[in-house]
C-alpha cells in the first residue's frame, strides 16, 4: 500500500495521483539535484480519509509529520517553535490536476511573538523578519481562521496613506510591528479562536485549512468548469521557508519556459524584489520583467534558464517555474505543465514536433478540442474606427465586447438574464473564478502577466488585460475613469487582450483567419482520423466556407432554408394557397427554377464531394403567418374601412392558417409524410436537383448527389419515396443523355426508424442521424420548452449529466444509434452512415460516432475543424487503449 506521507527524495514525477502535481514535481525535482528546499508531502489519499472521519487529521498522519519535522530540524540544524534558532515552514496544495490559485497557500508558518524576535536576531533584519510575521498573521487570518481578507488590506492602504508611501516594500520595521498589532487586534476581533501562538497548533490547523480548501467554493467552481472529479482530493506540501523578502539581493517570481500567451520559445516571466510569492501571483504589485534579473544578478538569472531548460526537455512540454532568491541564493518551488492560450498551445505543439521533442499523435492529443474551438473566436475588425482608451499588459489574446460590471456574483447573475459582460475589478482572486468564467473577458488596474487573471483567463481562453494602471476603479461608486472619461457599470466596453487595448462602446468583431501552425496541427489529424467530415450548408456561400474549413462533402442542405427568401416566399404560399393541382403545380414550377438554381450553386461549389440535400422537413403552415398575427391584422384592417377585396384575401390566408395548424406540429403533417401526401412537392425538388446536376455534368463538373428524405418511420414510406426519386432520377438521365452519380436515403430521426432500420436499408443507401428530433422524440422532451424551463435545474441537480441537446445521450439515444447501425450494415454492408445534427461538431459526441463506426459527422461550417480534430482524437485514443490492453 501506497505511504501516506513522502518526503520529497522518496517520491517520482510519475506519482501525481498521489502526491499532486505540485508535490511530484518538488520530488522529481529533488531527485534531479536541483535546489529545492527540503520538505514532505501528505498524500491525497490523506485528504480523502480527512472527509471520511469526519474532517479530522488521523492520529497516525500528525504521528509521521511530528517524525517529519524532526528530520527537516536535523537537515537545517534550526528547532521548529524556538525563539532563539527557530525553523519556519510553508504549506501549500497540490491536487493531481493543475488548479492554479484554487487552494490555499501558507507562507512563514512557526512565527509568533517570540520566534520573531529569534529569526530578527538570528539574520540580524529586523525588518525582514516582521515584514515576515505581518505576512503570516494575514494569510492564516484569511486562510484558517476565516477573517475577510479585505479588513488586512484596508490596514495596509491606511497605514502606507498615513506614511505617504506607494509599495508595501516601502513599510519600515517599526511600521511593520504596528501591522503586526493591527492585524492580531483584527483576528482576535472577527476569528471565534484567537490566533495560536504554538507552532505545532499553527501547523495542525494549516494542513486542516488545506485539505478544507479543497471543498471551498472557488475549488468546486473551477472542478466544475474544467470536469475534474472530486474524488481526487489535495496533497499537502510542507517545505522549509525560504524567503525572497530579505532585502534587494533577495526575490520571486514565475517564470514559463514559452510564452504562454502567444507560444513563443523565449523564456518568459516575472519577478518582485524583497517580496513573496503571493505579491506576484495576487497582482498586488505589478511585477519586473526577467530581463531584468538578467541584469542584476546575472549569476542567478543564467542558473535559472539552465534549470528551466532541463525541465522543458524532461518533461517534454512548456513548464511553469516558481522560484524564490534568497540572499542571492536560488530555489526552486515548483514546476508543472504551464496554462497557456489556445493559441499558444497550438504553436507549442507544432514546434515541439518540429523541434523533435514530441511526435505528430503526441501534439494531436495534447492540444484539446475547446482550444481548437476558442482560436476560431473573433477579433477587432482591422478596418474599423475605434476609440482606445486606455492600454494595459496583454495577458490573453482575443477580442470581446459586454457590458462592464465590477464583481463576480453580479456577472454571474447577469449573465443567467443573458447579458454579456466584461468584468472589471482591480484584480482577480480565486474567489472570482465563477465570475472570470461567466464573463467574455476580464479587465484589471493591478497585476502582472504571471498575476491570477492572466493564468486562469488564459487557461479559459478568454481575453484578458491586466495591470492597466491609467483605469481608476471606484468600486463604491461603481465607475472606472481614465482622464476625463467616465465608464459606469452597465456601459459597453469592448477589450483587445492581444493588444491590450480598451475600448469605448462595442466594436466591430471578424472571424479569424487561420494560422500556419493551426492548418498544420490540423494536417496532423487528418492523418490520424478515420471518420470523415462534412459540413451543414444550405447556400454556396455556406458551401465555399465550409470547404475553406477543411469539409470532404455537405451532410446536411435543408431545403426548407431555400424557401425563405422574400422573393421565394410568395411563391412558397402561392403553392399551399392553391386551390387545387393545376395551381399548385404551377407554383411548382416557379420553385423548380429556383431551386434548380440553389442546388446548381451548391453542387458546383463541392464539386466531386457528396451533398445531401434534404427534401422538405417542416410543416406547411410555418411558411403561412401565424395565426394570432393574421387575426390581429385583419381586426386592424376593419378598423380602417379598407377594401372589402384585401380583407377578403387575408381572411381566406387566415383560415388555411388555422385549417393548417397542428396541436403538435413536430408530430404532426411534416416531412416525408408531406411527400407522400401531396407528392408532387418532393417531385419538384427531385427534379430540381436531378436537373442542376445534369447541367453541371454537361459542364464538366463531377456532382455527387445525395437525396435525403426526412421523417421515415415506416418501410413503405421508404419503398415509395424510393422508388418516386428513381423514377425522375431515370427520367432526367435519359432526357439529358447523362449519367448521374446518386444516392437515395433517409433520416434517422424517429426511435420507430431505429429499431427498424434493416428493412429501410432494403431502399435506402444511406442513412443519416438526425439527433435533434431523435433526442426529442427518444427523451419526450419540447427542445425549446425543455431548455427553457427544466434543463437548467436537472443539470444543476445531476438529474442529467449533460444537456441531452449539446452532447449526445449515449445510454438511450446512442443505443439507438449503434442499433441502426448494426441492423442497417447487416443488410446493406457498404451502406454510408452519418450524423448531421448538431452533436456531429461535439467532440465528446464525435467520439461516440466513431466508436459505433459511422462513416462521417456532420457539423456547421465553423465547427469542422473542431469535428475533424475531435475525430483524430478519437481514433488516437483508441489506439492507445487497444496498446494498453494488448500488454
Amino acid at each position: 500500500m501506497d505511504k501516506k506521507i513522502y518526503r520529497f527524495e522518496d517520491g517520482n514525477a510519475k506519482q501525481k495521483h498521489l502526491l499532486g502535481g505540485k508535490g511530484a514535481g518538488l520530488a522529481a525535482m529533488t531527485q534531479m539535484g536541483l535546489p529545492v528546499p527540503p520538505g514532505f508531502t501528505i498524500t491525497t489519499r490523506v485528504c480523502r480519509e480527512y472527509y471520511e472521519k469526519g474532517r479530522e487529521l488521523p492520529p497516525d498522519v500528525w504521528d509521521t509529520v511530528l517524525s517529519e519535522i524532526k528530520v527537516l530540524e536535523d537537515k537545517l540544524n534550526k528547532v521548529f517553535g524556538s525563539k532563539d534558532n527557530p525553523l519556519l515552514l510553508s504549506v501549500r496544495s497540490g491536487a493531481p490536476l493543475s488548479m492554479p490559485g484554487m487552494m490555499d497557500t501558507i507562507l512563514n508558518l512557526g512565527l509568533n511573538d517570540n520566534t520573531v524576535e529569534g529569526l530578527a536576531k538570528l539574520t540580524a533584519n529586523d525588518r525582514f523578519a516582521w515584514d515576515s510575521y505581518r505576512r503570516f498573521l494575514q494569510s492564516f487570518g484569511k486562510v484558517v481562521l476565516d477573517v475577510p481578507g479585505d479588513l488586512f488590506e484596508e490596514a495596509i492602504t491606511h497605514q502606507k496613506a498615513l506614511l505617504g508611501i506607494k509599495d508595501d516594500s516601502s513599510l519600515a520595521s517599526s511600521d511593520l510591528k504596528e501591522l503586526v498589532k493591527k492585524f492580531k487586534k483584527i483576528i482576535n476581533e472577527n476569528s471565534k479562536i484567537p490566533f495560536p501562538e504554538d507552532s505545532y497548533l499553527q501547523l495542525k490547523y494549516c494542513i486542516k485549512a488545506v485539505f478544507e480548501s479543497w471543498n471551498g467554493q472557488r475549488a468546486i467552481e473551477y472542478r466544475r468548469i474544467y470536469n475534474i472529479p472530486e474524488t481526487l482530493g489535495t496533497a499537502v506540501n510542507i517545505m522549509v521557508m525560504v524567503f525572497g523578502n530579505m532585502g534587494m539581493d533577495s526575490a520571486t517570481g514565475v517564470a514559463f519556459t514559452r510564452d504562454p500567451s502567444t507560444g513563443e520559445k523565449k523564456f518568459f516571466g516575472e519577478f518582485l524584489p524583497n517580496a513573496q510569492g503571493e505579491d506576484v501571483v495576487a497582482g498586488i504589485r505589478t511585477p519586473h520583467n526577467l530581463e531584468l534579473l538578467a541584469r542584476d544578478m546575472p549569476q542567478v538569472y543564467s542558473e535559472l534558464l539552465k534549470i528551466a531548460q532541463i525541465l522543458e526537455n524532461t518533461n517534454r512540454d512548456m513548464q511553469d517555474i516558481e522560484f524564490t532568491i534568497e540572499k542571492g541564493k536560488l530555489f526552486m518551488l515548483q514546476t508543472r505543465v504551464g496554462k497557456r492560450t489556445p493559441i499558444a498551445a497550438i504553436k507549442i505543439a507544432v514546434d515541439m514536433v518540429n523541434e523533435k521533442i514530441i511526435t505528430k499523435d503526441e501534439a494531436v492529443l495534447r492540444v484539446t478540442c475547446e482550444e481548437i474551438e476558442k482560436v476560431l473566436h473573433p477579433s477587432i475588425d482591422p478596418r474599423s474606427k475605434v476609440q482606445v482608451i486606455a492600454k494595459g499588459l496583454p495577458a490573453s489574446p482575443g477580442a470581446a465586447v459586454g457590458e462592464v460590471v465590477f464583481d463576480a456574483d453580479k456577472a454571474v447573475e447577469l449573465v443567467k438574464e443573458g447579458h454579456k459582460i466584461i468584468l472589471v475589478r482591480p484584480e482577480t482572486t480565486p474567489d472570482d473564478v465563477h465570475g472570470i468564467y461567466a464573463s467574455q473577458g476580464v479587465l484589471t488596474s493591478r497585476g502582472g502577466m504571471t498575476s491570477h487573471a492572466a493564468v486562469v483567463t488564459r487557461g479559459m481562453g478568454k481575453p484578458c488585460i491586466v495591470g492597466c494602471e491609467e483605469m481608476k476603479i471606484d468600486l463604491y461608486k461603481r465607475v472606472f475613469t481614465v482622464g476625463d472619461i467616465s465608464v459606469y457599470e452597465g456601459d459597453i466596453i469592448t477589450i483587445e487582450g492581444g493588444e491590450g487595448k480598451v475600448i469605448l462602446g462595442e466594436a466591430p468583431l471578424v472571424m479569424p483567419e487561420l494560422g500556419e501552425d493551426f492548418k498544420k496541427l490540423l494536417q496532423y489529424a487528418d492523418e490520424f482520423r478515420r471518420l470523415r467530415v462534412h459540413a451543414n450548408a444550405d447556400t454556396p456561400e455556406d458551401a465555399v466556407k465550409a470547404r475553406e474549413f477543411g469539409a470532404q462533402g455537405i451532410g446536411l442542405a435543408r431545403t426548407e432554408h431555400m424557401f425563405l427568401g422574400p422573393d421565394r416566399v410568395p411563391i412558397v404560399q402561392e403553392m399551399i394557397m392553391a386551390p387545387n393541382n393545376e395551381e399548385r403545380n404551377k407554383a411548382l414550377l416557379k420553385l423548380l427554377k429556383v431551386q434548380r438554381e440553389d442546388f446548381i450553386g451548391i453542387l458546383k461549389a463541392m464539386d466531386s464531394l457528396p451533398v445531401t440535400i434534404r427534401l422538405l422537413d417542416p410543416p406547411l403552415h410555418e411558411f403561412l403567418p401565424a395565426v394570432e398575427d393574421l387575426s390581429e391584422e385583419i381586426r386592424h384592417l376593419k378598423a380602417q374601412n379598407p377594401g372589402e377585396e384585401e380583407i377578403k384575401a387575408k381572411e381566406i390566408l387566415l383560415k388555411k392558417a388555422i385549417d393548417l395548424k397542428e396541436f403538435n406540429p413536430m408530430l404532426g403533417w411534416r416531412g416525408c409524410r408531406l411527400g407522400i401526401v401531396l407528392p408532387e412537392i418532393y417531385e419538384m425538388q427531385v427534379r430540381a436537383i436531378f436537373e442542376a446536376a445534369a447541367y453541371l455534368v454537361e459542364e464538366g463538373n463531377n456532382p455527387i448527389v445525395e437525396v435525403m428524405h426526412p421523417l421515415v418511420g415506416i418501410e413503405k414510406e421508404m419503398d415509395f419515396l424510393s422508388e418516386l426519386t428513381h423514377k425522375i432520377a431515370r427520367e432526367t438521365m435519359e432526357t439529358e443523355g447523362v449519367n448521374l452519380n446518386y444516392k437515395v436515403g433517409t433520416m434517422i430521426e424517429i426511435p420507430r426508424a431505429a429499431l427498424i432500420a434493416d428493412k429501410l436499408a432494403e431502399k435506402a443507401e444511406f442513412f443519416s442521424f438526425g439527433t435533434n428530433d431523435l433526442t426529442q422524440m427518444t427523451f419526450g422532451f419540447s427542445r425549446d420548452d425543455a431548455e427553457r424551463k427544466f434543463i437548467p435545474y436537472y443539470l444543476e441537480h445531476n438529474i442529467l449529466e449533460n444537456n441531452p441537446f449539446e452532447v449526445l445521450d449515449f445510454e438511450g439515444v446512442g443505443k439507438l444509434m449503434e442499433l441502426a447501425v448494426k441492423l442497417g450494415k447487416n443488410v446493406r454492408s457498404n451502406m454510408k452512415i452519418g450524423i448531421c445534427g448538431e452533436h456531429g461538431g461535439n467532440p465528446k459526441s464525435v467520439e461516440f460516432c466513431h466508436r459505433i463506426g459511422l462513416d462521417y459527422v456532420s457539423c456547421s461550417p465553423f465547427r469542422v475543424p473542431i469535428a475533424r480534430f475531435a475525430a483524430a482524437q478519437a481514433f488516437l485514443k483508441e489506439k492507445t487503449q487497444e496498446v494498453s490492453s494488448s500488454v
